[in-house]
């Protein structure tokens, strides 16, 4: 009997406490719910949007990250990105791919329209003008007086040109972005080349999508450019004699150009060094150029409003060496090793080619 009281008395006191911890954890998760609803939740959780704030981020009870402006970065939602101007466009400049005779009609029938229906003043190179394919054309001649020139690496259009059309492939793109060193005007690219990677347009309905860019009805994609500088060791940098600077779209290059021995190449990242490459050369490229060189040398794609540089090794001799991704804002310097055999050789979205000796050094960083 005792045994049979004890028992009952057991499962007796079992079930109330099971029960109170059933009612404990219903009021707490109605605590929980009630609080995740609440405003004040809402400031600090993540929810899908790239704008939304940040959870606090705490380590121990005293341990917290100390808000630095200089760290504040905004990353827009890509999809979001508008076009707009603030007065209407006036001036544009058309690029067309040299040498190939099946973009000469599109580039006739583009430019008396913008300046017969749009009354834009327009913009080409000086090797347009002197084509002898387009002299013969009767089209061309009526507009041809109307036509602007400029004197490549001279004359400075950051200020003359309101927007950019390119009629032809990635390498025509690429040309546009190499004319302008500082600010660049949106650029619109209709794909007429035998590359159309970063050429979106088909030329068929060109009326139409030209003038919702000049209405400002345009989505924009936003790409990010590398400021390349090369320092000379001999060389004392004055005003007078600044560093060579580039910007490239894709990427820089540097390999040993015709030198039979490895490259022996030496990466610092914020004046720390990484490593050192013993190969063809290296690749430091944007997003947008990691979808070219680097990616047929083995680099991941990366999306183009994705904040990065990639830097990837041509056919390294070491196994362990593979692409790699860095923050946009650190400076990335490439320098040749002290027991290097030869020079090396930088290119710069595969124009101005220039040696690379033995104390000089090229800097790089997003511009």
């Amino acid at each position: 009997w005792l045994w049979l009281l004890w028992s009952r008395w057991l499962c007796t006191l079992l079930h109330d406490v099971t029960t109170f911890m059933v009612w404990a954890c219903s009021k707490s998760l109605s605590l929980v719910r009630c609080w995740f609803r609440s405003p004040l939740f809402a400031e600090l959780r993540r929810t899908r949007s790239l704008n939304a704030p940040s959870p606090i981020q705490q380590f121990g009870p005293c341990g917290r990250i100390m808000k630095n402006s200089a760290m504040v970065m905004t990353i827009q939602d890509p999809a979001s990105q508008r076009l707009t101007w603030y007065k209407p466009p006036l001036t544009v400049l058309v690029i067309k791919k040299v040498r190939d005779v099946s973009v000469l009609s599109p580039f006739v029938q583009l430019v008396r329209w913008l300046i017969e229906e749009k009354r834009m003043v327009v913009f080409v190179e000086q090797s347009v003008m002197d084509d002898s394919l387009l002299l013969g054309n009767a089209d061309f001649s009526g507009v041809k007086e109307k036509l602007m020139t400029f004197r490549d690496g001279k004359d400075d259009l950051t200020d003359k040109i309101d927007f950019i059309v390119c009629l032809g492939g990635d390498g025509t793109l690429l040309y546009a972005s190499l004319l302008f060193q500082q600010s660049v005007p949106p650029v619109m690219a209709f794909h007429l080349g035998s590359l159309g990677f970063l050429t979106p347009f088909e030329f068929e309905n060109f009326q139409e999508q030209v003038t919702n860019v000049l209405e400002g009805h345009a989505a924009l994609t936003l790409r990010s450019r590398l400021r390349c500088i090369i320092m000379r060791k001999n060389e004392e940098v004055t005003k007078a004699k600044p560093p060579s600077n580039l910007l490239v779209l894709n990427e820089v290059v540097i390999d040993r150009g015709p030198s039979p021995y490895l490259s022996n190449i030496d990466l610092f990242l914020d004046g720390k060094h990484i490593t050192s490459v013993q190969g063809d050369g290296l690749i430091v490229s944007t997003p947008t150029g990691s979808t070219a060189y680097a990616v047929a040398a083995g680099a991941s794609m990366i999306h183009p409003s994705v904040p990065a540089i990639m830097v990837t090794p041509i056919c390294p001799h070491s196994l362990s060496f593979r692409p790699i991704v860095v923050p946009a804002g650190v400076e990335l310097k490439v320098m040749l090793n002290d027991d290097a055999r030869n020079t090396a050789w930088v290119s710069f979205d595969g124009r101005n080619q220039q040696e690379l000796r033995v104390g000089d050094s090229l800097r790089v960083t997003t511009s």
